[in-house]
Formats: C-alpha cells, structure tokens, sequence
C-alpha cells in the first residue's frame, strides 16, 4: 500500500480561533480508525496544550494519550505526542505540526494548514516534497 498524505485547511472558525481543536479532531478520527498515531509537535509547550485539550475537548470522549519521552510504557499507547527532540518510532497515522515533511515509514500522514495566507507558502513546498517522493497529498477544508 502506498503512502498518503492529506492537508487539512483550517476555515471554521472555531478551527480558526483554535487551530489544535482540529488536531484533536483529527486524532480523534485516527483513535476511532483504531491506528496508532504519532502527533509531531512543533514545541513541548505545543505538546502541553495539546495533552490538556485532549482531555477536555469533548465532556463525552476519551483519547488515550501521553507525551512522549515521560514514561516507558508509550508502546501501547493509541495516540503519542512527540515534541522535538524527542526520539519515538514510525507509526501508521502521523499528524504533523512541524515545519518539515514527515520522513519514511508511515500509511498516511495528516499536514494541519494553517488559516493565515503567509504561513500557507511552506505548506505549498510540503505538499511539493511529498509529489517528488510519489506521494499523491489531497486537500480537505476544515
């Protein structure tokens, strides 16, 4: 099977005056999807905020997750934020909210687009990088 990559534009607002209730969203669906998931962090602080509304973005759902590198036992766990810096393997689904493309090694990977003009022009060279290594990304409005 080959690789994916899909680009998730930010443009509800409530994505727009939130942009990680998308990436909730998103892990959600990949918890739901049953496949374990690496969220690529730009920065711990990132990673916090992250960790913090993933367990209090919906009264009703619970996404099991940690941050990477605090505990041994991150294997097992559906949904591993990974800050930089931080070493942690390949899984099938990553959600990348770092500045460069994801290396080798996963199913798919989801590249949450940030609402502002100018911060689209690197995603533009993303999603550029991803077509050289034969990776066909789409585009979903969020």
């Amino acid at each position: 099977m080959s690789a994916r990559a899909d680009f998730y534009l930010i443009d509800k607002p409530r994505f727009r005056e939130q942009p990680l209730l998308l990436v909730c969203e998103l892990a959600k669906k990949c918890h739901a999807a049953g496949k374990p998931t690496l969220v690529l962090c730009a920065s711990a602080a990132q990673a916090e905020e992250l960790d913090d509304l993933l367990w209090s973005f919906e009264e009703d759902s619970f996404i099991e997750h940690q941050i990477a590198g605090l505990d041994e036992d991150e294997a097992d766990v559906p949904v591993l934020l990974v800050p930089p810096g931080i070493e942690a393997p390949m899984r099938p689904l990553v959600i990348n909210l770092r500045a460069e493309t994801v290396a080798e090694g996963f199913e798919r990977v989801l590249e949450v687009v940030p609402p502002e003009p100018e911060a689209r022009a690197p995603l533009r060279e993303r999603w550029r990088q991803y077509e050289a290594r034969g990776i066909e990304p789409k585009k979903h409005e969020m």
